[in-house]
């Protein structure tokens, strides 16, 4: 039935939606307070990076943690790109507006997992 299908690719986008809109109130101040901590406290980046690597947390769990970075900034940067699409008015047909959804989730993905590479 393509109208049950229709149902989950809508709650899918809009969870990613919301997701984002209650992660940003949270996620900028503690990004912010982290940067600002860099600045202030004593020690430069080898000190900090021995630091993280005498945790001896794990390849997965550093791989895991810089998806989570990389992801929010990627999701956000696609979706940024996607609202100046629509800002010129183009993909504002609801299957333009649902294909685009699912290339900026893919792509956010693909990047994240590059970015978490390197």
């Amino acid at each position: 039935d393509k109208s049950r299908l229709d149902l989950h690719v809508f709650f899918l986008l809009s969870e990613f939606s919301r997701t984002c809109g209650v992660s940003s109130p949270v996620c900028v101040p503690g990004i912010s307070a982290f940067a600002a901590a860099a600045l202030v406290l004593p020690g430069n980046y080898p000190y900090y990076l021995d630091l993280i690597q005498s945790l001896s947390v794990g390849p997965v769990l550093i791989g895991l943690a810089k998806f989570g970075i990389a992801f929010p900034v990627s999701y956000h940067t696609y979706n940024g790109i996607r609202h100046l699409c629509w800002d010129l008015g183009k993909g504002f047909r609801l299957p333009d507006v649902n294909r685009s959804g699912y290339v900026v989730i893919g792509l956010s993905v693909i990047t994240s997992i590059v970015l978490a590479l390197i």
